[in-house]
């Protein structure tokens, strides 16, 4: 009989190969050259944010996406403009990918006057709904009903035809607020009223525990059938395969207004966070064998292997982009601190006027 952990390590070679559905198409070589380039640039930027975390430039905590870009990247790539996205406090990817500038972003995690929500969010907290981005949210499952409910609203906000992607990780399934959640998706799904695409974000370890030491079922997707949302899973390192779950699925949520649940089987190859220094719940062993799929190493080989690139624009891309985050950097560490007054802005609705 399988041992827990045997069962993760088969799910993650079945999802290496797309699970039942192995082909993938490709994307055109336009198309697959800039996937790379944004998870380069995200790659650059949370590289930088871990050292500026660690030299105790950046306050309260920090959480680094370095091994799951391609995640974001194939997802957010299909978003339509009355879509909503909401994630937890591994943030930075989508805000970025969705349009907000690597300045503003920076400048937020550094607290300053200039940042994305003038420095009082950070970087758990980042908010721009102008680019469809909902948060940004601290607290563990915290996000996941509020997500759920932007979905239903959607159906009733006039000529509006959105989805809510709602990113969560394996630690938030075990949350009580998921199973609420994820029972009313369910539910109003069956009239069509909840076009919510849940992306289940697996990178086998909540904190420090792994999947196995966490829950009895460690297939997590499989915690979706209770509430008759369909799901799937997908190899979350592979850019072009999440990006055709993603045309296929946002397609047919846009299409029912039912939810539907996506498995994205993934690796986190940084630490947890900036100060998870140790890393004793796993072993080097294990993060060496996982960064032989670094998403970003092979979309190098597909772009090297189908002749789109060389070696050489590979190089001058990441070179571009560790320029353009350096200068995020210097813009931050320039910026002002935000005004005294800033403290009491944007916590109290503005009364309507009377008569």
């Amino acid at each position: 009989m399988a041992t827990p952990r045997e069962t993760t390590k088969k799910k993650r070679s079945a999802a290496a190969t797309n699970g039942d559905k192995p082909h993938v198409p490709e994307v055109s070589p336009e198309q697959l050259l800039e996937f790379y380039r944004k998870m380069v640039l995200v790659r650059s930027f949370e590289e930088a944010c871990q050292t500026a975390f660690r030299q105790g430039k950046v306050g309260g905590y920090l959480h680094m996406y370095i091994g799951q870009e391609a995640i974001a990247t194939g997802l957010l790539a299909t978003v339509e403009p009355d879509d909503r996205i909401i994630t937890a406090y591994r943030d930075h990817a989508h805000v970025l990918l969705l349009g907000s500038t690597p300045n503003e972003v920076m400048a937020e995690l550094y607290g300053k006057g200039t940042g994305l929500v003038k420095g009082k969010g950070g970087s758990m907290h980042l908010f721009d709904v102008e680019n469809q981005f909902w948060g940004g949210y601290g607290i563990v499952g915290g996000h996941i009903p509020l997500g759920v409910g932007m979905a239903y609203a959607q159906r009733y906000l006039p000529d509006n035809n959105g989805i809510t992607q709602l990113y969560l990780g394996d630690g938030a399934i075990h949350n009580g607020a998921f199973h609420e959640a994820a029972n009313l998706a369910g539910l109003w799904g069956k009239e069509g009223l909840n076009p919510c695409l849940f992306v289940l974000e697996n990178n086998q370890y909540g904190m420090g525990t792994s999947i196995e030491r966490a829950t009895a079922n460690t297939n997590l997707i499989s915690k979706f059938d209770s509430y008759a949302i369909p799901n799937e899973s997908v190899d979350g390192m592979d850019v072009e395969a999440v990006y055709a779950a993603a045309m296929r699925l946002s397609e047919q949520v846009r299409e029912t207004g039912a939810p539907y649940a996506l498995e994205a089987m993934t690796y986190r190859i940084s630490p947890h966070g900036a100060a998870d220094f140790l890393e004793k719940y796993r072993s080097k062993d294990e993060v060496r064998e996982a960064r032989k799929r670094d998403p970003i190493g092979l979309t190098e080989n597909k772009l090297l292997d189908r002749d789109i690139v060389t070696e050489d624009e590979i190089s001058k891309i990441r070179e571009e982009y560790h320029q353009v985050v350096a200068d995020a950097v210097k813009f931050a560490e320039e910026s002002p601190e935000p005004a005294h007054e800033e403290l009491l802005t944007d916590v109290y609705a503005e009364p309507e006027a009377v008569g």
